[in-house]
């Protein structure tokens, strides 16, 4: 059937061209290798794309537009079924097509792509990049090799060498086959059997990728570091230290909240005082200072889990808690004194000890006092302890603990006795021990600290006895280490573990003028001493090892808090004060007069304008009035006409004192008659009170001196 020469666009309202308007188009074969018309037409049109390059501007400006039309009855969705994948029709221009699309022609050449030669010129550019990166990166690791190890330099410069010929030849061929911009992301490099196991295979590394010096300086970090893993001296930071001065007496107690922000000290001053590392400066001030429990020493602080609020344990009966800023909390209460069984009272009735938070649960806290009890509270109830432990000597007697701590997961509590014992308690059962040993340190000594280690296995003791032991409290009736000649005066000599478990920490004492107070590292697992810190000249008091700053607290015995960090190991705390200047003092205010400058007013209102002193100075020296010196006293006998003044010298004035006349030779009636006249003409005080009710005055009857008559009866007369 044949088909006609036109046919009419349903859409665009044009007219299809016929074959016969095609006259010289060129059709480019698709893969079904037909024309869009089929038959005979499309063997015609075949034949004639063989001319393609020979054909003129005209029948390529008709492919042109024929090409439009094409891709816009595609766009439309009125290419025909069948018609997908076949050659595209490039024709001569047609007016009456110009006219609807309303164009007269592309004024350009159709160009022709062959898509084969493309990717084959695409993949042979990249090749060439791709070797000349390698070539450079070779030879840059090739001339370091060479640098750093002379020995080998006649083995390490063959191969590349041959490679780089070898590629050099590849490129100049590539060069003469392609004159064309480099297309495409760089090939991986094609890996051989010459090649080392440490040449890289895959696609090119980063701009920042490390040479074989690199590599070797990383290698020598990653041995440092695992030295210092094995050396655990070299993880304690003190290469730098600050000095926070809390006063003059002993700093007694440390806390430090569990983000390392601020630091609290309380001493036997009575005071407390609040650090912010962040907002302190170089002159290291404390922001806050305060006395919470009035004149009684401070005996322990610490911050809660959650650093919100702080526990303050004094010399009182009391414990306080205040929040982040010191204002009050809550108080405990205070127990009845006169009660035998200190089970059956609300609190304590002695003086406490310490005290501590529980590590898990955030509203409670641990107290132990001289009553023979350890308690534990609720912060959200005042009025009653939560729980009451009572520690027990070997004969049943009540004893006095000194210390107390909880383990790391909050299920045991633990207490250190004036008898030597440590007594260790299930927090839920209070009624008999889960582990005690009875000689654990000297009886009558005063066991200052308890800790346990980060994995809870081990307990640490500081002895009153200048001891200091670890126990294993799954194996408690013997220590597992101990030291001793560690002197400690105080009642709260700490103890503490390193963050990495590895290391313990305490202090020692000393007295005034016998050395230097100093802090002392034990290994944990052979209790070899492997460092000591000279602190100052003063005994070591407590000493806190915080795990996430990475540094080490230290209150001593002359009022003094030292904080010990290394820049590179410590994070945060004494880092951000120091760095910071000291702000400059801001000078007193002073009142000054104002004054009222009115330059128009009258002479009369008008003020003086207010002058320099140098100037007030200069006007005054020139008045003889005010530059007047006055003459000094005459001393000794007068002279120049002046006499000199009476007790001017000390014997003059004592016999002047001596000889004074105080004898009142005056008569007192006369000296009141004297003024009888006065008062009778014009009297003042009583007289006109009676001028009215009693113009004659009435005076008592002068009574005789005659003895009364018996005849009056018994209720008149005068009693003697």
């Amino acid at each position: 059937m044949e088909r006609s020469e036109s046919r009419r666009l349903p859409l665009l309202g044009i007219e299809k061209p016929s074959p016969a308007r095609f006259a010289g188009a060129v059709l480019i074969p698709s893969g079904h290798g037909r024309s869009p018309y089929g038959g005979r037409r499309g063997e015609e049109a075949s034949s004639r794309s063989a001319a393609a390059s020979s054909a003129t501007s005209s029948c390529r400006e008709a492919g042109a537009v024929v090409a439009g039309v094409v891709l816009g009855k595609r766009s439309l969705g009125l290419e025909q079924p069948g018609m997908e994948g076949d050659a595209e029709a490039v024709a001569g221009p047609d007016p009456e097509l110009a006219a609807t699309m309303g164009f007269s022609g592309f004024g350009k050449k159709a160009r022709t792509f062959d898509f084969n030669a493309m990717f084959e010129q695409t993949r042979r550019t990249a090749v060439e990049r791709s070797r000349k990166i390698l070539e450079e990166r070779e030879k840059e690791a090739a001339e370091k090799e060479l640098g750093c190890q002379h020995e080998a330099a006649a083995a390490t410069d063959s191969h590349p060498m041959a490679r780089t010929s070898s590629r050099d030849s590849d490129s100049s061929e590539s060069k003469e086959s392609s004159d064309e911009e480099l297309i495409g992301p760089p090939l991986p490099h094609q890996g051989s059997a010459e090649d080392s196991d440490n040449e890289l295979i895959g696609p090119p590394l980063p701009p920042g990728y490390k040479g074989s010096e690199e590599e070797e300086d990383e290698d020598d970090e990653d041995e440092n570091i695992q030295e210092e893993e094995e050396d655990p001296v070299k993880k304690i930071p003190d290469s730098h230290e600050i000095t926070l001065h809390h006063g003059t007496k002993t700093v007694s107690a440390l806390g430090l909240d569990p983000s390392g922000a601020r630091l609290i000290t309380g001493g036997y001053d009575y005071d407390v005082r609040f650090w912010d590392f962040a907002g302190m400066d170089a002159s290291l001030q404390a922001f806050r200072s305060l006395q919470p429990c009035e004149c009684h020493q401070i005996k322990s602080l610490q911050y809660s889990s959650t650093g919100d609020v702080i526990l303050v344990v004094a010399g009182n009966s009391q414990a306080k808690v205040l929040d982040r800023d010191g204002f009050p909390v809550m108080e405990c209460v205070k127990g009845d004194q006169y009660i035998v069984d200190m089970a059956n009272t609300k609190g304590h009735t002695a003086m406490l000890n310490t005290g501590c938070w529980h590590p898990k649960i955030k509203e409670e806290f641990l107290t132990c006092s001289n009553d023979g009890t350890v308690r534990t509270w609720d912060v959200n109830n005042d009025k009653k302890h939560k729980g009451v432990f009572k520690p027990r000597s070997a004969q049943g007697k009540r004893v006095i603990p000194t210390s107390c701590t909880y383990s790391r997961d909050g299920k045991l509590i633990a207490a250190g006795c004036q008898d030597g014992s440590i007594q260790i308690w299930d927090r839920n059962i209070n009624v008999h021990t889960k582990f005690h040993c009875r000689q654990a340190h000297a009886p009558g000594s005063d066991t200052s600290c308890l800790t346990f280690s980060y994995d809870g296995t081990i307990l640490a003791s500081r002895g009153g006895d200048d001891t200091l032991k670890t126990w294993d409290i799954r194996h408690f009736k013997t220590p597992l280490n101990s030291v001793a000649g560690l002197p400690t005066f105080f009642p709260m000599t700490d103890c503490c573990f390193s963050p990495d478990d590895k290391l313990l920490v305490t202090g020692t004492s000393v007295k005034k003028g016998h050395g230097n107070g100093k802090l002392l590292f034990f290994e944990r697992e052979s209790f070899k001493k492997v460092y000591e810190i000279d602190v100052t000249d003063a005994s070591v008091v407590r000493c806190l090892w915080h795990p996430k700053l990475n540094q080490i607290m230290v209150g001593t015995g002359n009022g003094l808090a030292k904080v010990y960090y290394d820049p590179l190991k410590s994070q945060r705390g004494a880092k951000l004060c120091v760095v910071k200047t000291k702000r400059k003092e801001r000078q007193a205010e002073t009142l000054t007069q104002d004054y009222i400058i009115t330059p128009h007013a009258l002479p009369m209102f008008r003020e003086p304008r207010q002058r320099s002193t140098r100037k007030q100075l200069e006007k005054d020296r020139l008045d003889p009035m005010k530059s007047h010196k006055p003459e000094p006293p005459v001393a000794g006998p007068g002279r120049g006409g002046r006499v000199g003044t009476h007790g001017g010298t000390l014997s003059s004035y004592i016999v002047k004192n001596i000889a004074l006349d105080k004898t009142d030779d005056s008569n007192p009636r006369e000296a009141i008659l004297r003024h009888a006249k006065e008062a009778e003409e014009s009297p003042y005080w009583v007289a006109p009170a009676y001028s009215k009710t009693q113009p004659k005055a009435v005076f008592a009857e002068v009574e005789s001196d005659e003895d009364e008559t018996d005849d009056k009866p018994e209720w008149k007369k005068r009693k003697i």
